[in-house]
Order: C-alpha cells, then structure tokens, then sequence
C-alpha cells in the first residue's frame, strides 16, 4: 500500500467536495469583485505607512492613531463586504474539514482503529464512541 498514492486520492477526493468547491466558488467571487480589491489595497497601504511610521526613530502618535482608526475603518468595510463574508464561511467550513481530518489521522497513527476512530467534538460532546470519555450522564 502506497500512502503517497492514497494521500494524492484523498486530495483529489477533498477537490471533489461541495465545502471545498464553495470556498473556491467564494475566493474567485472575491478575486473577480473591483470593489472589494479597491478597500483591500487601500488597507493594505495603510498598513504599510502605520508600519513605517512605527519605525521612525520618533513616531508621530496622532498619525498612528488616524492610521489605525482608518485600518479598522476599512477593515470594517471589508467584512461587510457579502463577497467576503460567503469567503470567510467557505474559508471556515474547509478549514473544519481539514481538522477533522487531520484529527482522525492523528488518532490512527495513535493506534486507534481507523474505521471507528472519532474526534473529540469541539464542544466536548458525545462523539458516539464510549472510548473517547468517562461516560455519559
């Protein structure tokens, strides 16, 4: 058994996956939006120049000040932005799955069975399998 082969057919299958498509759908949405490129450059630049304002040997503080109120500013923008948020979602919904994941991996190279092994859920919650808690009730 080949665990670069499988690794590579796991990959493809997560590709395949409707989390994995949306969040692909929501960053080109993002790529495609001038609007919300337009606030993040401008963000950008603004972080620029609070950081070369923070290096000067004498900062000016009223300006780090503006500078930061004017990043929340925009940063605010940004997330209210609806292409964003549907990114930030998507974002979140691979990024669970990809724990996930990651934590059944885990499990197995502890030893547990892989075709039972279950997280913890990240509530603390009953996972369905009597070995992973002091009991219920």
């Amino acid at each position: 058994m080949d665990v670069i082969k499988l690794t590579r057919e796991l990959g493809a299958a997560i590709q395949q996956d409707e989390r994995y498509l949306a969040f692909v759908a929501a960053r080109k949405a993002n790529d495609d939006d001038k609007e919300l490129n337009a606030l993040i450059g401008k963000l950008n630049l603004v972080q620029m120049n609070y950081k070369n304002e923070s290096e000067k040997e004498t900062p000016d503080n009223a300006k780090l000040e503006s500078l930061d109120e004017e990043f929340r500013k925009l940063y605010g923008e940004i997330m209210l932005n609806a292409n964003m948020r549907k990114f930030e979602e998507a974002k979140q919904d691979v990024d669970d799955m990809m724990n996930y994941l990651i934590q059944i991996l885990s499990l197995c190279v502890n030893g547990e069975d892989p075709a039972t092994c279950e997280p913890q859920s990240e509530d603390g919650g009953c996972t369905g399998n009597c070995g992973t808690c002091g009991g219920c009730g």
